[in-house]
């Protein structure tokens, strides 16, 4: 009994290897008294002690043993060991120590962020996904600022025909020669032509009492001349020639048909030119014979008649304004003595250019306008410095303080250009009308002595060779080049050009 009690003793003052002895106190655990039967008596042999999670319960007896001491409690630490023959140690409580073990237990956030390191994506790849996202949002913004600019601003909605640009490898000139930043919609601008520029300002300092605007234009190089012409003018009749590109242009859309017959109101008849005015209030005209006469003698009724035909004022600016012109506005009915209508001469020569090369309206309809503007009476101004020979498709303005002109202008050799003068003058000061015939001399010689198109060269610009209408006085016919090829034609404003061939012109001689 001394001796496993002193192993006993020893045992249970061991001390842990490597483990930190904790100043806890261990509270006393009661002791169970454990119910053995009567029937169970504790063999002679060994005791044998059985440990459970918290409570030390001593097994049952075997039969025939000794029945073990109550009130043992042995430690979780503590080994069952062999005693004495049947002999059990007395138990010291002084002696026990319990050792009570801490699991640590990891905090959810640390499970899910080692989950979570699994998913992350490497460093490179959240980079790329990132730049992506911000590519789309960028797209994204940008266009919805281009659709909100272009809505705000109408005037830049039409374009130049691409087409039509990136085929003009006729000019004699390179693309890379050309500055787009004196492109306007409809005409493509290379270099200004200084001999004639300095030619017109030489005519101009000679008229110091008149304020001219000059724009005139090459259709073949796109050499141009530059005057004032982008300043706002008082229009007076020449607010007629995009009056009669939007008539034709409704007419290509199906909305007038040439033969409609159109009532002149009482309210649409106005003083000044044309003879509409003498007629009675209800009287009608078909839709073509109302805008032949709005251009050839000018008539101002006709021209009311056709406007509201089309709408009205403000539906004909809007259609101004999708064109790119932005100068050009009706504010009062026709005459409009006051000149409170304006224009600008650069307008109304891209507005000629455009109809040249039948990017508004079709080819049958541009040979229509063409062949009505040919029969203008009034042929004093740019007319009037012309060589024989040659053929002017234009409409004139005149107003007490001011007097223009505007047309396109076919020489005998094939050169083909733009011309648009207005001239602020003194109350109908005659002088002007000098000046105006002075510059298209002066132009007119200027584009002669060019060297003419080769006949076996295709060009974007239209077939000059028109019919020449009946006229009251003859008209030389000289040969023009036939061989040059319409480009197509373009949808501007939401009003599409119908597919025509263009007419077959027979060749003159």
């Amino acid at each position: 009994m001394s001796e496993s009690s002193d192993k006993l003793r020893d045992f249970s003052r061991r001390q842990p290897v490597n483990r930190r002895q904790r100043s806890r106190k261990v509270p006393k655990v009661e002791s169970k008294k454990a119910k053995v039967p009567n029937q169970q008596r504790a063999t002679t042999g060994a005791a044998v002690i059985t440990r459970s999670s918290n409570n030390v319960v001593p097994p049952p007896a075997v039969a025939g043993g000794r029945k073990p001491k109550q009130g043992l409690v042995m430690p979780s630490v503590v080994k069952p060991m062999p005693t004495a023959k049947g002999q059990v140690p007395p138990l010291n409580r002084n002696n026990v120590k319990v050792r009570t073990v801490r699991v640590q237990k990891q905090p959810m956030s640390q499970i899910g962020r080692r989950v979570s390191r699994k998913t992350r994506l490497k460093p490179m790849a959240r980079a790329i996904l990132y730049a992506i996202r911000l590519l789309i949002v960028g797209v994204g913004i940008g266009a919805i600022v281009g659709t909100v600019l272009s809505v705000l601003d109408p005037a830049t909605r039409i374009t130049p025909n691409a087409s039509t640009l990136s085929s003009s490898n006729n000019t004699g000139q390179s693309q890379s020669k050309i500055n787009p930043g004196n492109s306007v919609a409809g005409v493509y601008l290379t270099q200004e032509i200084t001999p004639l520029k300095n030619a017109v300002q030489e005519l101009t300092a000679a008229n110091p009492n008149l304020t001219p605007g000059v724009f005139l234009v090459d259709l073949d190089t796109g050499g141009y001349v530059d005057i004032n012409a982008g300043s706002s003018w008082p229009a007076a009749s020449t607010i007629k020639i995009p009056i009669l590109v939007a008539f034709f242009q409704d007419v290509d859309a199906g909305k007038i048909r040439l033969d409609e017959m159109l009532t002149m109101e009482r309210e649409m008849v106005a003083g000044g030119s044309g003879n509409f005015q003498y007629k009675p209030a209800g009287t009608q005209y078909a839709a073509l014979e109302v805008a032949t006469k709005m251009i050839t003698i000018s008539d101002n009724t006709a021209t009311n008649m056709l406007i509201a035909r089309l709408g009205g004022m403000e539906a004909v600016n809007e259609r101004f304004r999708s064109w790119g012109l932005t100068n050009t506005v009706i504010r009062n009915p026709l005459p409009d003595l006051q000149g409170t209508n304006t224009t600008s001469p650069k307008e109304l020569g891209n507005l000629m250019a455009m109809v040249s090369q039948g990017n508004l309206v079709s080819m049958r309809s541009r040979d229509q306008i063409l062949d009505i503007m040919r029969q203008t009476e009034r042929d004093h101004l740019l007319p009037s410095g012309l060589g024989a020979g040659a053929r002017v498709y234009h409409k004139t303005g005149d107003i007490g303080t001011m007097l223009a002109d505007a047309g396109l202008i076919d020489t005998p050799t094939g050169k083909r250009y733009v011309v648009a003068v207005m001239v602020q003058r003194p109350n109908n000061d005659p002088r002007a009308e000098k000046l105006i015939s002075s510059i298209s001399r002066a132009a007119y010689q200027q584009f002669s002595q060019s060297e003419p198109i080769p006949s076996n060269t295709t060009s974007n610009l239209p077939p000059t060779s028109y019919q020449s209408p009946a006229m009251t006085s003859p008209v030389i016919n000289t040969p023009i080049n036939p061989a040059i090829a319409p480009p197509t034609s373009n949808n501007v404003g939401g009003y599409p050009s119908p597919v025509v061939n263009p007419p077959y012109y027979p060749p003159t001689r």
